[in-house]
């Protein structure tokens, strides 16, 4: 899975997850102050995220993550080196 599809796939669990419009999310959107996820909310994501990848975020990871595109980034790291 590529990066665009990555946050194809995030922009899709945002809208079906949390009822954010997608046209809301751009790679740049800040998850806690733009798109209003909160802490259980980004715990949330992240456990959808393991089920795409299937293996769990490190902690140290999860805590940087801010924006969508850090989740990709993330994600897209994850899955290299699972590979």
């Amino acid at each position: 899975m590529n990066r665009e599809q990555i946050y194809a796939w995030i922009v899709g669990v945002l809208h079906d997850t949390f009822e954010i419009d997608p046209a809301d999310v751009k790679p740049e959107s800040n998850l806690y102050t733009d798109l209003d996820i909160d802490s259980i909310d980004a715990v949330d994501l992240m456990l959808r995220a393991k089920e795409l990848t299937g293996k769990r975020m490190q902690p140290e990871v999860f805590k940087t993550v801010r924006t969508v595109q850090d989740v990709v980034d993330a994600l897209y790291g994850v899955m290299a080196e699972a590979a």
